[in-house]
């Protein structure tokens, strides 16, 4: 039948190319059109699981928590890393790309609220020193003016008395108002710091924050339809950091991290260099078809053939599932190994079929390719429908990335065994490649084979010695499910993340517990604080400040106490002239007492005597100065002790909504103890939470569950693939002992292969563990080819040209998938590695361990 079909091509070639090149161009166009990629890692997994439930309820009630920018701000003092955060916050607030600004360290209601929050020993200091300082408030609330001021500084000198602090602090604010004097003199700008005077200048909120580090939080709005979502986001606040002079500051660090940014820059630098290395991958893998084919034309044949069924696949799936993700988009590297290999496989038949029939005096290319055919297609189809099944077993996993991966790599199977059966036979018809007067065996070999016949037993008791001695390693053998170990660790999203996990106030990997009321998160958060991995527990009820009946006593006391300064019974605005013999008569009292008076005094003195014979506008302008912070100053003070009780239901929204959602639900943040990026500090967080909070959510436990999901995945998707291949093998070899015999050698490359990942340290994690598959593969499609011409009485198979297409099959595919080592991303790297490892242990157990395992062919060689 096989044989018909390729004769059916090479008799109709241009039919073929043509309904070729349509479907091609169908696959194209559908590429083009509709092509589509879901770079939210999120959906790479089903829906259903518990707990990807779990974090779907957390973040549709609490949607800011999710896929947020961090700015990481760093200064030399507070007040300058303050100040940069205050404005960068200020500059993004409203932009139409940035959905919410905000800084979990600073409000305006913790400021407006501030004294509340200080220990009740500190309010009673604060009240007690605005309560002092009634004597002089009053005076200048009843008359603020110049007179006002002269009477009330003189008669608080006198009431100091001999007090050498008290003069001290008298003679620093006694500098101050002279400064402001003097400069009204001159006609300069100046403006009195009335807090600053009357030492008041923490009373309207609890004291500023002595950390050098500042936090401003973003969520941006993202475009899942491009492969970095986050990028115009990203670039905003760059550029506006820039234009406010925060990147060129040499006192301020400004770095940005954040799921969207870890996200963003793990996608360039995948790409990074992929260009240089993609040509060069290329070129090698060209000379390595050239040695395996050594014609152009047969080249170009397998090549065309391959882009073929690359586009098709393609387009079937995008068919299928509409959008690519960050997994299945893989399918194209499995297509290509695969794709070439068959094509290899053919192409080398070919030519051995060719270069008999030149010997036999036929050298006609129609029924060398009918042969080939017939001679390779019986193999490439059980490899084929091996592989299919193989990928097909992924179906039913929960892990929905490689689920739509063996979707449509399987389907690619069915592309690439179609094509090199259809188009690949008609292209080489129509090329017409030059008769091969060498042979392909490879006739040195054939020594080799002898040898392994004649010390079968050595050869497999020391594979199978080997497996069993490494065992141990494949029992240490870890999954490491921390993303962060898969991103490079120079680029500045993840060092600054790695930074921010070191201490526990400012780890992002924290755990959201949801509770249904305000009793049931405080008694989860007593609970989750007794637990050893726990730092700290974080609910709505630890933004209620502690011990508010005594400090509200206390503000409320104050607030009576300092009545008569708040709502003061007003002088009459004095006219220029009485101001002027009001300074007079400060002065002369100054002058009259100057044998007792501090230089401030002297200095006042000089500065009223100035300001009288000055202008009325300059008095005018003088007085300005000194009492134009006074009301605002006098406000923010009646407005900071007059604070009511505060509660859940009282906090403003944009801070509540962090903490209860829109449909009530209460959040419950917990912070691990010590570095929450450690792998095993992640995980005994998490299953120690977990226990006490089943359906939490958040970093540790996504992590944690996202790893068992995928182990648990191709656990599951290699045994039924073992078992759907073992079926296969066994109805169409019908012959238990044969389906050993191929996938004997097989399991012992795989283990040996991750043996061996263990024993130089590598771990299994996101990236690498698809290759296992991708391995599997193509080391089912070796073995099968070696059983069939085994069991057809090849003898000497090493010799054969069998092992030399696969030798160059497996070169090409190694070329390809071990050019991923040079890669940037440690994730993408490690995949090339374990490819690398795994593709060495096939050969070896193809070349050496199979021919060990099958022995001399039951029959011999049909003529």
């Amino acid at each position: 039948m096989l044989e018909y079909l390729v004769g059916f091509c090479v008799r109709r070639p241009w039919l073929v190319v043509l309904a070729t090149l349509l479907l091609t161009g169908a696959g194209v166009y559908l590429l083009v059109d509709r092509f589509a990629i879901d770079t939210d890692t999120s959906h790479l997994f089903a829906s259903t699981i518990p707990w990807r439930k779990n974090e779907a309820k957390l973040y549709q009630a609490f949607p800011d928590l999710d896929d947020l920018i961090v700015i990481v701000i760093d200064g030399p003092t507070p007040e300058k890393t303050e100040d940069a955060a205050k404005r960068l916050t200020d500059a993004l607030t409203g932009a139409p790309t940035l959905l919410r600004v905000w800084r979990p360290d600073d409000n305006a209601f913790f400021r407006d609220k501030g004294l509340l929050y200080l220990d009740s020993k500190e309010v009673q200091r604060v009240t007690a020193t605005l309560i002092a300082q009634r004597d002089i408030l009053q005076p200048l609330a009843e008359d603020p003016s110049l007179r006002g001021l002269s009477a009330a500084l003189l008669d608080n000198m006198r009431q100091i008395g001999g007090s050498a602090r008290g003069m001290e602090q008298f003679s620093a604010g006694l500098n101050s108002v002279s400064k402001v004097f003097e400069a009204a003199l001159r006609d300069d700008p100046a403006r009195l710091d009335w807090e600053k005077l009357l030492a008041v200048g923490d009373v309207p909120e609890a004291a500023p924050s002595k950390e050098l580090r500042r936090l401003v939080l973003v969520k941006p709005q993202l475009d899942y339809n491009d492969l970095t979502p986050a990028a115009g986001p990203i670039a905003l606040v760059r550029k506006t950091a820039a234009a406010l002079g925060l990147v060129k500051d040499p006192g301020l660090r400004v770095r940005l991290t954040g799921l969207a940014a870890l996200a963003d820059d793990e996608y360039a630098t995948i790409t990074e260099n992929m260009e240089i290395n993609l040509a060069a991958t290329l070129a090698i893998v060209t000379l390595i078809l050239f040695a395996a084919l050594r014609s152009p034309k047969l080249i170009l044949a397998v090549l065309a053939t391959l882009l073929a069924g690359l586009a098709m696949t393609a387009g079937i799936g995008i068919l299928l599932i509409g959008r690519f993700n960050m997994i299945s988009v893989a399918f194209a590297a499995l297509f290509i190994g695969l794709g070439v290999d068959f094509g290899i496989q053919f192409a080398t038949r070919y030519r051995e079929e060719r270069h008999k029939a030149l010997i036999s005096g036929d050298d006609g290319v129609d029924a060398a390719l009918v042969r080939a055919g017939g001679g390779i297609g019986g193999s490439l189809t059980l490899a084929a429908v091996s592989l299919l099944a193989g990928f097909f077993c992924f179906l039913p996993t929960e892990f929905k990335g490689v689920s739509e991966l063996g979707l449509i790599a399987g389907c690619g199977m069915i592309v690439a065994y179609v094509a090199t059966l259809s188009f690949l036979p008609a292209t080489i018809k129509l090329l017409n490649p030059r008769a091969e007067k060498l042979p392909v065996e490879t006739a040195v070999l054939a020594h080799v084979d002898k040898w392994i016949l004649s010390h079968r037993a050595f050869v497999i008791i020391t594979a199978l010695s080997v497996t069993v001695a490494a065992a141990p390693f494949l029992m240490h053998l870890k999954f490491d499910s921390n993303p962060m170990d898969l991103r490079s660790q120079k680029v500045e999203s993840v060092k600054t993340f790695i930074d921010l996990s070191k201490n526990p106030a400012t780890a992002p990997n924290t755990i959201e517990a949801l509770a249904p009321s305000l009793e049931a998160a405080n008694g989860l958060a007593d609970r989750l604080k007794d637990l050893p991995e726990v730092d700290h527990v974080t609910t709505v009820e630890s933004l209620i400040p502690k011990d508010q009946e005594p400090k509200l006593a206390l503000l409320q006391n104050a607030l009576w106490q300092m009545r008569r300064v708040f709502d003061p019974r007003r002088k009459p605005a004095p006219t220029d002239e009485e101001t002027k013999r009001a300074l007079s008569g400060a002065a002369m009292a100054l002058k009259l007492s100057s044998a007792k008076s501090p230089p401030a005094a002297e200095r006042f003195r000089k500065a009223l005597e100035a300001l009288v014979q000055a202008s009325p506008t300059t008095r005018e302008r003088a007085q300005t100065a000194v009492f134009e912070g006074f009301p605002p100053m006098l406000a923010d003070i009646r407005k900071a002790l007059s604070l009511e009780k505060i509660t859940p239901e009282t906090l403003p929204k944009d801070l509540a909504r962090d903490w209860i959602s829109a449909e009530g639900l209460y959040r419950v943040e917990v912070s691990a103890k010590g570095d929450s990026n450690d792998r095993t500090v992640m995980n005994d967080f998490g299953a120690a939470v977990q226990k006490i909070a089943p359906d939490a959510s958040g970093g540790p436990i996504i992590v944690f569950e996202a790893g068992e999901t995928i182990v648990r995945a191709f656990i599951l998707a290699g045994v039924y693939a073992f078992v759907a291949i073992f079926v296969i093998l066994a109805v169409a070899l019908r012959n238990p002992i044969d389906v050993a015999l191929t996938l004997g050698p097989l399991l012992l490359a795989g283990a040996l292969s991750l043996e061996t990942a263990d024993y130089i340290g590598m771990s299994l994690n996101f990236a690498n563990i698809i290759s296992l598959p991708l391995m599997f593969a193509v080391g089912v499609a070796f073995h099968i080819y070696y059983v069939i011409a085994w069991r057809k009485g090849v003898v000497d198979v090493l010799a054969s040209s069998l092992t030399r297409a696969i030798f160059f099959s497996a070169l090409t595919t190694g070329t390809a998938f071990g050019s991923l080592i040079l890669s940037s991303h440690p994730g993408t790297a490690s995949m090339g590695e374990l490819l690398a490892i795994a593709l060495f242990y096939t050969l070896v157990a193809a070349f050496l361990v199979v021919p060990a395992f099958l022995g001399p062919p039951r029959h011999p060689a049909e003529p």
